[in-house]
């Protein structure tokens, strides 16, 4: 059971690196028809769109800010806290 932790553990950790990345993407205006942008897009979409979502059924205006990585991080963080207390 250990090692399934620590393997969540590590998937989340890319997740979190990869939304980083994507973030700096952004700032460097690197979109998604970039070969590289594209993977970086797909792999962290999955996670950013349910948080998008939750930010907009919420009700949040967020302006020109997309707090969605922050609350998917959150979020990825949470599990893994729920995950450590089940498990240990």
């Amino acid at each position: 059971m250990i090692t399934f932790y620590r393997a969540v553990g590590i998937l989340f950790n890319i997740i979190e690196v990869l939304i980083l990345v994507r973030i700096i993407f952004s700032w460097l205006r690197i979109g998604p028809y970039n070969p590289i942008g594209r993977i970086v897009y797909e792999l962290t979409e999955p996670v950013l769109a349910p948080a998008k979502g939750l930010i907009d059924k919420i009700g949040i205006n967020t302006g020109m800010f997309d707090f969605s990585p922050i609350v998917a991080i959150l979020i990825l963080r949470a599990i893994l806290a729920v995950l450590r207390t089940i498990i240990f």
